[in-house]
């Protein structure tokens, strides 16, 4: 039986305690004091009404608060709880007295060494591992923590040794033995593997219900692990920024800086100084650019394909050598970054027609990723509206906003042509301006759409005639690489070889702008 007793720290209370113990000739097992006001007291096993005859008394001492039976005794808990933890280490584990000799092997040491624990107690470490002398070590006068490769039972094994010292007479340290950790090449390997694995957690944020955003997800895991570029293609809106940060996250450089340019956002000069920086590095103008910043990290170019010549150039210079020149300097600066770019136009058109280096593509694009439109991905549609509508409610301090049923159902099937950034501008600016608690259509700002008829983007400009031929060159363009001759192509588009030949001249797409 077990008691614990809370009281007050003062002299000679535990002296009293006992003194009840000795009165009613109750045997006292242990007594451990763990921490100021507490007394642990193992006895006995008592009968009921023995307890109501001496715990009444134990309360009456001046300074005890309370007296109850306790589960276990603070020593017997770090007893087991030490045992639980050797027992089931997955590694070897061997602790030996201060000469050398075993005192406790565990389940897995025991099976390697092929003999029980009980019997292996007081052997000689020596006898089992090779290629550390364990007695001098043991003898030395500053016994320090080792670690050492050396064989266990004829196989190679990374051993962790630390040395246990007691705090003796006047705090001085005595040695007591020393514990051993030992792990194989298989563990080892086993655990710098899991210390590669991507951090998952950085693509969390990412809503992939959807089949194709799961198929992009567990791509850009695996893509984030192995050090060349990222090339994301996508539609404005898509999240191809946030991807690009998730994938950065997740790699061995996530802790270092995650720089971005927007190639479409600046002129050809801004953007220049604001990639590869100003003046020499000891002038008091100089400037460090995106590349010198992100040393170690990443680099996101968005939108790569509005990127000029000149800066294309220059860009494949950084790709294939690392270094790259200030503007208005000519000293070299070397640089290690990774280069994660997104577009969303088709490079390989733009490739066809000159306007994009095709050897730069191919150093952008050696792992791609296609990240589907919003309307592509409709189970992700309304998840995502649930989230964006939440965090509009936490900013304007609202808990119960909700859309409507009708709202919903719109929402789902609303086709999306500004994809993620859309939806969620649309539905910030309507839980922001809401009135009541739940969202309607009507509070969403929106192109008139139907199922039947589809939308007209209210900024649409242009004649009919010019939208049609704009999309009848883009569908040209795309089928003619796959055929291989016009008689072929007209036959899919069901219009006669002549009608196609002069639809080809009026676009000019031909094999030479056109890449087969």
């Amino acid at each position: 039986m077990r008691l614990e007793i809370s009281c007050h720290d003062r002299v000679g209370i535990g002296q009293k305690v006992l003194g009840v113990f000795v009165e009613h000739g109750i045997n006292v097992r242990g007594i451990e004091l763990k921490e100021t006001g507490r007394i642990f007291i193992n006895i006995p096993d008592r009968e009921f009404s023995e307890l109501q005859s001496f715990m009444p008394q134990l309360r009456l001492i001046e300074g005890v608060g309370d007296v109850k039976t306790a589960p276990y005794m603070p020593s017997e808990r770090e007893k087991n709880e030490l045992a639980t933890l050797i027992k089931t280490f997955p590694d070897p584990f061997i602790s030996i007295d201060a000469k050398g000799n075993i005192r406790i092997a565990n389940t897995v040491a025991s099976s390697i060494m092929g003999s029980d624990q009980e019997s292996l107690v007081g052997q000689h470490i020596s006898q089992w591992l090779k290629g550390f002398n364990f007695s001098k070590w043991l003898d030395s006068k500053d016994v320090l923590a080792q670690t050492r490769r050396l064989k266990f039972q004829g196989d190679d094994y990374v051993a962790d040794i630390m040395p246990i010292n007691v705090k003796g007479e006047e705090d001085n340290q005595v040695l007591a033995g020393a514990v051993l950790i030992l792990k194989s090449e298989a563990r080892l390997g086993q655990q710098i593997n899991a210390f590669k694995q991507p951090n998952d957690s950085t693509f969390n944020g990412i809503q992939a219900n959807s089949s194709s955003m799961r198929k992009v997800l567990r791509e850009a895991k695996r893509m984030s692990q192995l050090d060349a570029s990222i090339l994301i293609m996508g539609e404005t809106g898509t999240g191809k920024e946030l991807l690009a940060r998730a994938c950065h996250g997740a790699s061995e450089r996530s802790e270092h800086p995650f720089m971005t340019l927007n190639c479409a956002a600046l002129p050809d000069d801004v953007a220049e100084s604001e990639l590869f920086g100003t003046g020499e590095k000891d002038q008091q103008d100089s400037k460090r650019g995106i590349f010198e910043l992100a040393d170690g990290g990443t680099v996101f170019l968005d939108e790569i394909g509005e990127m000029s010549a000149k800066l294309q150039s220059k860009l494949l210079r950084v790709i294939q050598n690392g270094s790259f020149r200030r503007v208005d300097s000519e000293n070299e600066v070397t640089v290690n970054v990774r280069i994660i770019s997104s577009t969303n136009k088709d490079l390989l058109n733009l490739v066809s027609v000159g306007d994009f280096r095709e050897d730069l593509y191919y150093r952008l694009n050696v792992f791609g990723l296609s990240l589907p439109a919003l309307r592509e991905r409709r189970s992700d549609i309304l998840p995502l509206a649930e989230t964006f509508i939440t965090q509009s409610a936490q900013r304007i301090g609202r808990t119960h906003l909700k859309m409507s049923d009708e709202c919903r159902d719109f929402v789902e099937h609303y086709p999306w042509p500004g994809n993620v950034r859309q939806l969620e501008n649309v539905l910030t600016r309507a839980a922001s301006l809401l009135e009541g608690e739940e969202i309607e259509v009507s509070h969403l700002q929106l192109p008139a759409y139907t199922r039947e008829h589809g939308y007209l983007e209210q900024e649409f400009e242009g004649t009919l005639d010019a939208a049609v031929k704009s999309f009848e060159a883009d569908l040209l363009r795309k089928l003619y690489p796959a055929y291989p001759s016009t008689r072929q192509l007209a036959k899919k588009l069901g219009l006669s070889h002549t009608a196609i030949a002069n639809k080809l001249r009026e676009y000019d797409i031909n094999k030479k702008t056109v890449k087969i």
